[in-house]
């Protein structure tokens, strides 16, 4: 997004659904200048650790037309913490938001783990994970505007991902019907129920909107997980909903299909994304890092 249209939106928001022409307008950019495919996310680059210019340019520019871009660096197979730290902070993202299960240092290594896939957690697992965005059962205080996921070592079949730029989705539903859009932005559309399970994650029930706004900037809260999530029960709320897993297992050209290789990495404005079940090679298990952010992706 231009500097230029940035400081346009700030007085005039396309997101408000009163303001059609500013709305047509910031549409009609967003798409004109969109990526055909996922191939063209794709940033070569030498060392994430130790980023360009031109690399970092490279990166800004593609995040700023579809929130996000794939790296690609030769460091396959090799399993250092400070790629995704210092690739992050070289693009703004400075404010890591821990979880309890990440690792000590903030960042979590993400691979097939008994224990933590025992209690429950998907992305210990090998199991398929659904449509989401992180952090969708954090309270706004802590909300994750951004993640890093470095692909150390891939699944010997299976992981890959399907993500959606939450900005094409809210033009999706907006092109079908303003309606949705207000039902989702509605501050109780969606409840994550609490956490009382598990001691060392407990937290209360979290209710809000699945749109938000702040400083320009669209915000998307969800997940496709259908036990315990208790959406507003009205029609309109319910027909969006509808529309939005219709979108989400669409073969839309706007849903990209990308499996990371060793060595590169999705860096983004908390898309949309799931990931598909995989199969570890023996002694090789699939090992992602990730890092979530506080931060969004500055303007490049």
């Amino acid at each position: 997004m231009s500097r230029a249209l940035i400081a346009v939106l700030q007085k005039e928001s396309p997101y408000d659904l009163d303001r059609p022409q500013a709305y047509l307008r910031w549409r009609d950019e967003k798409l004109a200048r969109y990526p055909r495919s996922a191939e063209a996310l794709i940033v070569e680059v030498r060392d994430p650790r130790a980023l360009s210019d031109s690399e970092a340019a490279h990166i800004r520019r593609v995040c700023a037309a579809a929130n996000m871009a794939v790296y690609a660096s030769p460091l396959a197979g090799v399993a250092d913490k400070d790629i995704p730290r210092r690739l992050g902070a070289r693009l703004g993202l400075e404010r890591l938001q821990a979880n309890p299960l990440a690792d000590e240092d903030g960042i979590s290594s993400l691979e097939v783990t008994a224990e933590k896939s025992g209690r429950g957690y998907v992305p210990y697992s090998n199991r398929r994970l659904l449509w989401h965005t992180d952090g969708y059962y954090n309270p706004p205080g802590s909300r994750i505007r951004a993640f890093l996921l470095h692909c150390v070592r891939p699944a010997a079949a299976g992981g890959e991902n399907r993500l959606l730029d939450p900005e094409i989705a809210y033009i999706l539903l907006r092109d079908a019907d303003p309606r949705y859009v207000r039902a989702l932005s509605a501050p109780d559309a969606m409840t994550v129920p609490a956490n009382e399970e598990d001691p060392t994650l407990q937290r209360a029930a979290q209710t809000g909107p699945v749109f938000s706004f702040e400083d320009g900037a669209l915000h998307m809260r969800y997940t496709a997980r259908t036990r315990s999530i208790e959406w507003r029960q009205d029609a309109a709320t319910q027909a969006a909903v509808k529309r939005l897993r219709e979108i989400l297992d669409s073969d839309s050209p706007y849903v990209f299909r990308l499996r990371l290789s060793g060595g590169q990495g999705l860096v983004c404005n908390n898309v949309l994304h799931d990931r598909s079940e995989f199969t570890d090679a023996p002694g090789a298990s699939r090992l992602v890092y990730r890092a979530r952010y506080a931060d969004r992706i500055g303007p490049a």
